[in-house]
């Protein structure tokens, strides 16, 4: 995650993120009527308090909450040699996967290389029944074909651009940013007319 933004956009507030993600409850729901059989793995970071959200909310339309556990990709990405990243957690869940739905749920949904490394890391600890995916945001780019069965809002972005969620469990707040950064050809310019 970069800090050195040249411009932001508030693309979602709030009461935004909270129809989305009401939206998507009721989605999963529909989709999955044996509820005692979903599971949910958010992926760290801010897909597990997405995850615990969905779960809630999944119970208060059912009277049944999915469970959550959270999911670490870090070492299971196939890009990690060109730039090693230090953890963000630790895998952590109590329940079999065996014959059940995995949701995974993530808060950007990017290249799609993140999710490949997620269901890698599911597959080490048993074969569920299926795995599918909820993001709130689908920034586009991909790079992989993964999409989401469970989608709050597509907010396509650009190379130069990043796309920030905050949530109110890490945060302090609920929102969506684009970032804008300079190009590096940008700055390559800069410096030689300086």
């Amino acid at each position: 995650m970069r800090d050195d933004a040249a411009d932001q956009t508030i693309v979602m507030q709030s009461e935004a993120m909270q129809v989305h993600l009401r939206r998507m409850a009721r989605e999963i729901a529909k989709a999955n009527p044996d509820i005692d059989s979903l599971v949910m793995l958010g992926i760290l970071r801010r897909g597990f308090p997405i995850a615990e959200r969905l779960s809630k909310l999944i119970e208060g339309m059912t009277g049944r909450a999915p469970e959550v556990g959270a999911i670490a990709t870090t070492l299971y990405r196939d890009d990690i040699s060109r730039s090693p990243a230090s953890p963000k957690g630790y895998t952590h869940f109590d329940f079999e996967i065996d014959g059940r739905s995995v949701l995974l749920v993530d808060d950007v949904l990017a290249k799609g290389r993140t999710i490949r490394a997620a269901m890698d890391e599911v597959f080490d600890y048993g074969r569920p029944a299926r795995i599918q995916l909820a993001c709130l945001i689908d920034r586009g780019g991909r790079e992989l074909p993964i999409r989401a069965d469970f989608l709050g809002e597509k907010i396509p972005a650009g190379d130069n651009e990043w796309v920030r969620v905050r949530l109110r469990e890490l945060d302090g707040e609920d929102m969506v940013l684009i970032e804008r950064y300079a190009r590096e050809e940008e700055e390559d310019a800069a410096e030689e007319t300086a």
